[in-house]
């Protein structure tokens, strides 16, 4: 029945990606306009670390003893990841059945698959009572589907980096301006660290907005320690333990969590609230370590997976795969998208890959035939790279060899190897 409606939904507009808020407003308002009955809405966009922001925050407000609405994209086994309603993910009938009453409202009119699901995540918000809503940003900010909350409490810019740019521009610039329109007149705002051409972008948007910004590294600053990192912003000092998502990218998405909750006046961080949520935050998919499961069972050790697929995420992973790479030859299966930069990502991560095995990814949009990544990766210095007809082709040919296996470069590459995995899969 889920699976009908969504399929459904995507045949009601011919473009998977057609950005515009016209047609989202006109079925909201004949929804009723939930997204003006939220509790207090936490706005995440950026282009890398969202959904590890979100999935921060959701520990932070949680251990802080509050009830939290979260919607994210995409998901990695089941639809149901994406509409977490008041803590809890639905049951794919009560899904359908929401589902089915947007699509009975919108009449057959013309509507994007990631426009309806929105509507419906906002309508089930509205009407499950809850202490904060948090909300990821799909793509861009200024014409996003999530773009229709009038005031948040707070709103939150990762780190700007070069992704879509079929759709936001070709230069940080351009892409910056597209996203920083989620931005609010009087509603505190926390950005991550930019470069200099986003940062300028974003901050002309705030000041003619009005909207009230902390930028980091300026207003606000965070620093790594001994034993987790420093947060600093205006009224708060906060020492916290290392997150348990690893990598350095995350102590700074952690941070970033950490300002952004203090901003919204939703829940005071303190140490306390910060060593009780840190090591519960859940964001499968990114740097996680499979032990069991079929998958795992058809390597014989142990399997990472990573979904990070554009350039600043192989800069983010490559200080992690160097620790790694010290250790022992690491090996990479790698799937992408077309819509994707294989050379950019595979620039940072190559230096520290012994092995690259190109896999189709069968269940994306648009996957690329492994034998490009597999020249891409010989281009970027990857001298042993080859190609498999599957990622568990590739996992079985890795077995004999003493290597760390890290499947990699696809969120839909990850969720296939998480649903044929069975354990390790989000709950």
């Amino acid at each position: 029945m889920l699976d009908a409606v969504l399929d459904r939904f995507t045949r009601l507009h011919p473009k998977t990606i057609d950005l515009s808020l016209d047609r989202m407003r006109r079925l909201l308002a004949d929804l009723g306009d939930p997204q003006d009955r939220l509790p207090p809405v936490i706005h995440v966009g950026g282009t890398n670390g969202k959904g590890s922001v979100v999935a921060t925050l959701r520990a932070l407000c949680e251990a802080a003893g509050l009830t939290v609405h979260a919607y994210t994209s995409p998901h990695l086994v089941r639809f149901a990841e994406r509409i977490r309603i008041s803590g809890r993910l639905p049951d794919d009938g009560a899904l359908a059945a929401l589902l089915e009453e947007v699509e009975a409202v919108n009449a057959g009119r013309p509507i994007t698959f990631f426009e309806a699901t929105t509507a419906a995540a906002l309508l089930a918000f509205a009407r499950h009572p809850a202490d904060v809503c948090l909300l990821e940003v799909g793509l861009g900010g200024r014409l996003d589907a999530t773009n229709v909350v009038a005031c948040p409490a707070a709103c939150v810019l990762t780190a700007i980096g070069l992704d879509h740019q079929d759709y936001l521009g070709d230069t940080l610039g351009a892409i910056a301006a597209e996203k920083a329109p989620i931005l609010r007149a009087g509603v505190p705002a926390v950005c991550a660290a930019q470069a200099p051409e986003a940062e300028a972008a974003i901050l002309t948007h705030a000041r003619l907005l009005g909207a009230p910004l902390w930028l980091g590294g300026e207003d606000w600053t965070y620093a790594e320690t001994r034993r987790g990192f420093r947060v600093d912003a205006p009224g708060l000092s906060l020492e916290a333990p290392r997150p348990v998502l690893p990598g350095p990218h995350q102590v700074a998405n952690a941070a970033l969590a950490v300002a952004a909750l203090h901003a919204s006046g939703l829940a005071a961080p303190t140490p306390e609230l910060a060593a009780r949520a840190l090591p519960r935050v859940s964001w499968p998919g990114r740097l996680q370590r499979l032990d069991a499961g079929a998958a795992v069972d058809l390597l014989g050790r142990p399997l990472w997976l990573d979904g990070g697929h554009n350039p600043n995420a192989g800069e983010a992973l490559a200080p992690v795969l160097a620790t790694w790479a010290a250790e022992g030859p690491l090996e990479l299966v790698l799937g992408m998208q077309t819509t994707k930069d294989p050379a950019g990502y595979l620039a940072a991560v190559a230096p520290h890959v012994a092995r690259l095995t190109a896999v189709p990814v069968p269940s994306a949009p648009a996957p690329f035939d492994p034998e490009i990544l597999a020249d891409a990766a010989r281009a970027a210095g990857i001298a042993e790279a080859g190609v498999a007809r599957s990622w568990a082709e590739a996992l079985d040919a890795a077995r004999p060899r003493d290597t760390r296996v890290l499947v990699a470069g696809s969120l839909y590459l990850v969720g296939e190897v998480l649903a044929e995995n069975h354990l390790g899969a989000p709950d």
